[in-house]
């Protein structure tokens, strides 16, 4: 059963922002670690960013231009991305920290001029 919604990428410009959304449901929407994962073309699925309570940690690649955050009562995480580059073209999604629950569709962020 897919317990994840993922939302908000596109096409958009090197230097631009983008904030994704993941809609939680069942029993991922009370995890307390969530994390956000990437995959992007002939390359495996990599985690990005995680949350667990108020801590937050990043993969070298994102830090100091994503921020990952969640919003218990509307049951949904957020990733807001910045200063975008062309290698972060990739399909995001959202899982637990230790993404071991279904994976849902993603959302296709493309960086290009």
């Amino acid at each position: 059963q897919v317990q994840t919604v993922e939302s908000g990428g596109g096409l958009v410009q090197p230097g631009g922002s983008l904030t994704l959304s993941c809609v939680l449901s069942g029993p991922i929407a009370n995890e307390y670690g969530m994390a956000w994962y990437r995959q992007a073309p002939g390359k495996q699925r990599e985690p990005i960013a995680v949350i667990a309570g108020f801590t937050t940690n990043y993969a070298d690649s994102v830090k100091g231009r994503f921020t990952i955050s969640r919003d218990n009562a509307k049951k949904t995480l957020y990733l807001q991305m910045k200063s975008l580059k062309p290698e972060d073209t990739a399909v995001y999604y959202c899982n637990n920290r230790q993404a071991d629950a279904s994976w849902g569709q993603g959302t296709q962020v493309t960086v290009s001029s």
